[in-house]
């Protein structure tokens, strides 16, 4: 129900033929470029605040650019940069257009690596200049690097130390920035390794620049740059020489999967973007390993590295249940096994029974989760109907089978999102009032007074939108009893690696637990753990763990569930509410090969992230007591 924003989405594409191949096979040279625009286009759902892509031509000669990159901020920047990167395609004859070598001579992004990255900020920070791509400019081809990623880091600040201390001075404190920098010094690094080499073989003039282009190795330069970094990332590439790189963190936290045939070389950060886009099967993608990358060097030759040694198997969980697109093969079964695993809390909830309870979905996302839900409860139904038969010890007559026969599961679509919140609406009662009526209801879909409504979502975070809108619309039904499910369990702690879930005061579940322990007295504990994680962070970050969950350890799932219901029932609603939340066992079973779950349980895979949680405690201590609020 709450928009939760993913840093990011990337596309990489490289043609393995000259651009007249594409032209006689397919109609166009700019195969390469509609393939990128399809490939963001299918992941749009990871970033609407901006979006850019470069390109790069080969074998360009001096006084010619080689190197292009257009940014946009806004949902609607894939379309325009698009339109922006064609605008010179304006007033060309059809044979112009179809004329490949007029095109290479002449024409922006006409080129053979091509580069697209989605935005969505989890730091803040908003503007242009934050956009991907970055470029890092110099007239030595093989110096110049485009970067872009899916990704955030946790110790930047010890990275910007390094290449301050090197005598570097970046002009933006940000991960992609002083990413840009230490690994363009690495790079330059790489390119003066190969100037000494083609010196020292006897090469002069421009003979030395061809060897150091067609000798530049980009896992050199990864692998005296990626062991500094600590977080979740998919980093790409590409080198003004015709280098292209793809490298996925050794913890394998953020995703990256890839294709190639004899034509191209593909990558994006969700299997069925390459798919759709090249018409190919499942089974013809292969899925980055963590700890490697994907190298395709100025000739066109492929290679798989390591780069890193895997550090753990912790593949982000909420890929799974949210942001990655459902039309994945597995995804789809995963979530729909999140929703499987609900029968037993959700028939708890309504008292078992089944007869009067409607079946919906909100948001959208959660449809997948939907269905298993509903499958779960028609074979427990099933079940039921089987039992009753069987316990008459007789054959039924036909009005015994048509009354057991009878019951089924009741599933609605209870609400439509009718309308989108303006960001010019600043005034805060204005504000309330728009997001109360974001949602609206089917009326007259249960029985007033005598239906329980069941209402699954994907996951609870803040629970701003159940509170101000919601629950509000939903009561309008007038139900017996609303139960909210989320198929994902209680989020508990923040995210570091690229969800913008950061501060702990954020989350209802942590709120919740703070106003037990309140409740119950327990200030002792709030005190001592703020105490504790101020002498963690005295420790090497790899000692560290998470102090945090010690506030969680008093009590139930139930318990805080019953917390939750207090602090987001509206004002006015009198309808008994519950939230029933997935177990950690049911994720676990539900997605068995993506174990990465520190929202959930507090276990975070790089020292960088427990750094950062019993940070986040003591930043939340520090305002409470600040603004007179301690306990």
């Amino acid at each position: 129900m709450e928009q939760l924003k993913h840093e990011c989405g990337v596309a990489m594409i490289r043609l393995l033929k000259p651009l007249d191949y594409y032209q006689r096979k397919y109609g166009t040279w700019l195969y390469g470029m509609n393939k990128l625009y399809l490939m963001m286009e299918k992941q749009h759902n990871r970033g609407q605040e901006g979006a850019g892509i470069a390109c790069v031509k080969l074998n360009t000669a001096p006084g010619n650019e080689y190197m292009f990159r257009e940014k946009a901020l806004g949902s609607n920047a894939i379309t325009e940069i698009f339109a922006n990167a064609q605008k010179e395609f304006a007033g060309l004859t059809p044979s112009q257009l179809a004329d490949t070598s007029f095109a290479k001579e002449n024409l922006p992004f006409a080129g053979e690596l091509y580069m697209g990255h989605l935005r969505y900020s989890t730091t803040g920070k908003s503007g242009l200049k934050y956009v991907h791509p970055f470029l890092r400019r110099n007239n030595w081809k093989a110096k110049n690097l485009c970067l872009c990623g899916n990704f955030n880091m946790t110790n930047i600040d010890e990275i910007f130390d390094k290449v301050t201390a090197q005598g570097q001075c970046p002009r933006i404190f940000s991960d992609s920035y002083i990413m840009l920098e230490w690994m363009g010094h690495r790079l330059d690094r790489e390119v003066e390794r190969n100037f000494i080499d083609a010196k020292e073989s006897g090469l002069q003039g421009t003979d030395i620049t061809d060897y150091i282009d067609s000798h530049v190795r980009v896992s050199n330069v990864l692998k005296t740059t990626m062991p500094d970094f600590d977080g979740g990332y998919v980093v790409c590439g590409i080198t003004g020489s015709g280098e292209l790189f793809s490298m996925r963190d050794p913890w394998g936290i953020r995703p990256a999967f890839y294709y190639c045939n004899d034509e191209i070389v593909a990558v994006a950060s969700e299997r069925p973007v390459l798919q759709t886009t090249f018409d190919i099967e499942c089974g013809d993608i292969k899925e980055l390993d963590a700890g490697q990358a994907i190298i395709v060097n100025k000739d066109g030759a492929v290679s798989v590295e390591r780069i890193l040694e895997r550090r753990g198997d912790k593949s982000c969980s909420f890929e799974r249940i949210y942001f990655s697109r459902g039309s994945d093969r597995d995804i789809y079964r995963e979530r729909k096994k999140l929703g499987e695993l609900l029968l037993d809390p959700i028939l708890k909830a309504v008292d078992y029974d089944v007869a009067h309870t409607v079946f919906s979905f909100i948001p959208n996302t959660a449809e997948v989760a939907y269905y298993g839900m509903l499958g779960s409860f028609k074979r427990y139904l099933n079940e039921q109907k089987i039992k009753a038969i069987e316990s008459l010890g007789r054959m039924p007559t036909h009005d015994e089978l048509e009354h057991i026969l009878e019951h089924y599961v009741r599933s609605e679509k209870v609400a439509w999102k009718d309308i989108k919140l303006r960001t010019f609406i600043t005034e805060g009662n204005s504000r309330n009032d728009l997001a109360s009526h974001v949602y609206d209801v089917t009326y007259e879909v249960l029985e007033s007074g005598v239906d329980n409504l069941v209402v699954i979502d994907d996951s609870i975070v803040r629970g701003t939108t159940l509170r101000e809108s919601i629950i509000k619309i939903l009561d309008r039904l007038h139900p017996k009893r609303i139960v909210i499910v989320s198929s994902s369990p209680q989020i508990r702690y923040p995210d570091y690696y690229g969800i913008d879930m950061a501060r702990l005061e954020e989350f209802i579940a942590f709120r919740a637990c703070i106003e037990l322990l309140k409740e119950r007295g327990m200030h002792g504990l709030i005190d001592a753990t703020y105490k504790e994680c101020k002498e963690e962070l005295k420790k090497p970050k790899e000692q560290m763990c998470c102090c945090v969950k010690a506030l969680y350890k008093p009590f139930t799932v139930a318990e805080l569930n019953a917390k939750m219901v207090e602090l987001l029932r509206p004002a006015g609603v009198t309808t008994p509410i519950e939230i029933v939340f997935q177990s950690i066992e049911g994720l676990h079973e539900a997605i068995p090969n993506h174990k990465g779950d520190w929202y959930f349980t507090g276990d975070y895979p790089t020292p960088g992230g427990m750094k950062m949680v019993n940070q986040a405690y003591i930043n939340y201590y520090d305002k409470v007591y600040k603004f007179g609020q301690k306990f």
